[in-house]
């Protein structure tokens, strides 16, 4: 741990250390917590931009980035890019000749303070919520403060805290940890983690779902998610438990708002002193609203399009009553050729060049899994609120990138954002989130697409693509709110 904080902190900070802004920048409305756009980085370092405020929203700079504007009152013209029917041989001859070392050389002067925040190890606190070696970690904390970081970031885990009963909560290494953080005048941004740690790419410790939750699941498997073959995933519950009573008389959601709220009155300190500066919401795998679709336990290797999770009966009870309301009770089911998980879109008649996936069956079904993962959002989004009234939340979405190139989008599509390429399938992703002033950490910025070519030309990805159309959705409803 003691090389891990400082390395990662290291790898972060830009060249200039007198200029606080970071290659991890995110988009964020200042005036508002509308949706925003936060980056993650190493161990998902966060750090809170303004962009909103300005007239324009911009992305996340690097060598390659675009500066990109939006106009409300009047058309203008990206900096980077033509516009629609232009000749390229119009370009200005400057722009043409520009070269990615003046990018670099950007003057951060005047632009709003950006601060720095760096996650801490997944381990930092054992299965006992013990802290792991306080006085190690007091050290690095120390060096940290002395080259002006903020904060830090830390997962509080649903299985150590209410490990062994419900409703009994043990919080005393989280306090222990919060007060050395607070004696060192470092600010704390907390995720509620309700997932699984372990088996993911970075995860190099185990912690999984409280014990008595995974009792219920040894005779009820169906509270996790489920796939065609009947595989369960114990890496999260399934948002079919969301409104069922299955958890020794609670809903999920409920227990979730048990959770958020006895950490809010333990830590009520904390937050009085705004200590607690962001509370990061988990809602799914990872932490990501997003399905299970691509668990490597299961088999999965890179790019795979992953399985659709909607296997359980509760989803599948959600699913029938959808389809009867539509009058087509034959629709309720899942599709029976979309491959498995290391399939690709053209092995399949679902996900292939005009497969089922733009038919009426296949609209419909797309459409009612999307909109379970948007509905578990609202809910566990709206009781947050309620818990951290005040304070401001997060929550985390995985960029799915590989296979954006094609038509269908199958790999979004399996994780349950419905995007192919005739559809905005992130606009009521970031509708969802400005209503509940969510801010939205974007897991994939860092990433290039040329870079993803290179390495798995196979996969047709385009991070770029992706970064930039979830950035745009931010940025418009950013304008929204502030007009």
């Amino acid at each position: 741990m003691a090389t891990s904080l400082i390395q990662v902190f290291h790898s972060l900070r830009p060249p200039t250390a007198s200029s606080t802004a970071t290659t991890a920048s995110s988009l964020r409305n200042s005036q508002t917590l509308s949706a925003s756009l936060q980056v993650s980085l190493g161990f998902r370092s966060s750090v809170d931009f303004n962009s909103c405020g300005l007239k324009g929203c911009f992305g996340p700079s690097s060598a390659r980035s675009r500066t990109w504007a939006m106009e409300r009152e009047r058309e203008e013209r990206t900096e980077d890019y033509p516009q629609e029917g232009d000749s390229v041989d119009a370009v200005d001859d400057k722009q043409a000749v520009s070269t990615p070392q003046e990018l670099l050389e950007r003057d951060f002067a005047g632009t709003p303070y950006v601060p720095v925040y760096v996650m801490l190890p997944l381990g930092i606190i054992n299965m006992n919520c013990e802290l792991v070696d306080p006085e190690g970690l007091l050290n690095q904390l120390r060096t940290l403060k002395s080259i002006n970081v903020d904060g830090v970031m830390v997962d509080c885990w649903w299985g150590i805290v209410e490990a062994d009963d419900p409703q009994v909560y043990n919080w005393s290494g989280y306090k222990r940890l919060f007060q050395i953080v607070r004696e060192l005048k470092l600010k704390l941004q907390v995720v509620m983690s309700f997932h699984e740690c372990g088996g993911n790419v970075g995860d190099d410790v185990h912690n999984p779902l409280p014990r008595w939750v995974t009792e219920i699941g040894q005779s009820n498997p169906d509270i996790y998610f489920t796939d065609r073959e009947g595989r369960r995933n114990p890496e999260c519950l399934s948002w079919g438990i969301d409104k069922e009573r299955v958890l020794k008389g609670r809903t999920a959601v409920e227990v979730y708002f048990d959770y958020m709220r006895s950490f809010r009155v333990e830590f009520d300190e904390f937050f009085e002193d705004e200590i607690i500066s962001e509370i990061e919401v988990g809602l799914g795998p990872c932490g990501e609203l997003r399905y299970p679709s691509y668990p490597e336990k299961h088999s999965w290797r890179y790019p795979g399009i992953g399985e659709f999770q909607s296997y359980d009966k509760y989803l599948m009870k959600s699913l029938t009553k959808a389809a009867e309301a539509r009058g087509h009770s034959l629709w309720a089911r899942g599709p029976d050729n979309a491959g498995s998980y290391n399939s690709t879109p053209h092995e399949t008649g679902f996900f292939c060049d005009g497969g089922e996936y733009d038919s009426y069956y296949g609209r419909f079904f797309l459409n009612w899994y999307s909109r379970v993962l948007i509905d578990h959002g609202e809910r566990v989004l709206g009781l947050a609120n309620l818990a951290f009234e005040g304070t401001s939340i997060a929550a985390k979405v995985s960029g799915i990138h590989w296979w954006y190139k094609t038509a269908s989008h199958a790999a979004e599509l399996t994780a349950g954002f419905y995007n192919p390429s005739n559809r905005d399938g992130y606009a009521p992703i970031a509708a969802m989130l400005k209503k509940h002033g969510a801010a939205l950490n974007f897991t994939c910025v860092e990433l290039r697409t040329l870079d993803q070519h290179e390495d798995f030309p196979e996969a047709l990805a385009d991070p770029e693509g992706l970064v930039w159309q979830v950035g745009a959705e931010c940025c418009v409803g950013c304008l929204h709110s502030s007009g």
